[in-house]
């Protein structure tokens, strides 16, 4: 059955009052999306939000910096055993920029090493088919990037419960409201039901894979999926009452 009441009913300065509330709600959840962003961008010590800040947030991450699985893995061919197990050594010390190009090591030196037997192909300007000018090794701010390995902790439990307390109980009551305020709209009952049961669920999904993601790292790509599901249908709902506010009141039946 169609409710009798709309929100076109209101009076104009309701319905304004309403549309005033809903875009500072849409506006929050821009700036709460920037939060995230900035929040987590720098978990894995790399300018950029990926999935591997979201999977050390949650789950926690332990990677080899590029240097020493190529180093590991044989890469190149060519280099001395022990000038490689040099590399190896530098590159687990707690402060490899401190003697990446120390005087003292001579011709051991991290740097001096890199620029015999690498920079053939790691260079800016190297050519010929192995040449991989795309990942120079020309000085330390580019050997820096790729000597980070990177032991990413998971967020502490008690964190993740106070979070887990504020945002549960806040975003599941604005779920409510903004879907109770669709239901009052003139927009067919099949749409935005299907909206409001996309955002509750992507709301649940996002909330317990909190939790399930220190188990099991897949469920950071849930949060992920399921957090942009719940966003984009509460953005939904918010726009289309915002669009049912801007029609004009329904005649009344004589």
């Amino acid at each position: 059955m169609q409710p009798t009441f709309r929100l076109r009913s209101l009076p104009v300065t309701l319905r304004l009052a309403l549309a005033c509330a809903l875009l500072t709600l849409v506006g929050g959840s821009a700036a709460s999306g920037l939060f995230l962003y900035m929040h987590y961008e720098k978990r894995d010590e790399s300018p950029g939000l990926t999935i591997t800040d979201i999977e050390g947030h949650y789950h926690g991450v332990r990677t080899l910096s590029p240097l020493v699985t190529s180093l590991s893995d044989g890469h190149p061919e060519g280099l001395d055993a022990r000038k490689r197990q040099l590399l190896l050594d530098w590159l687990a010390s707690d402060n490899p920029g401190a003697t990446y190009d120390d005087l003292d090591l001579g011709d051991d030196a991290p740097a001096e090493i890199l620029a015999q037997d690498c920079l053939s192909c790691h260079s800016r300007s190297s050519t010929g088919p192995d040449a991989a000018p795309k990942i120079p090794l020309e000085f330390w701010d580019d050997v820096r990037v790729l000597s980070i390995s990177r032991d990413i902790q998971p967020v502490d439990r008690k964190i993740l419960a106070a979070s887990t307390h504020t945002h549960a109980l806040s975003l599941a009551m604005l779920a409510i409201v903004v879907g109770g305020l669709s239901v009052m709209t003139s927009w067919p009952r099949m749409l935005i039901n299907l909206i409001a049961l996309a955002t509750c669920a992507g709301l649940l999904l996002d909330i317990a894979s909190w939790w399930l993601a220190g188990e099991h790292v897949l469920f950071a790509r849930v949060i992920v999926v399921a957090g942009a599901v719940f966003n984009a249908g509460l953005v939904l709902q918010c726009v289309l009452v915002l669009a049912d506010l801007c029609m004009p009141a329904p005649k009344r039946a004589s």
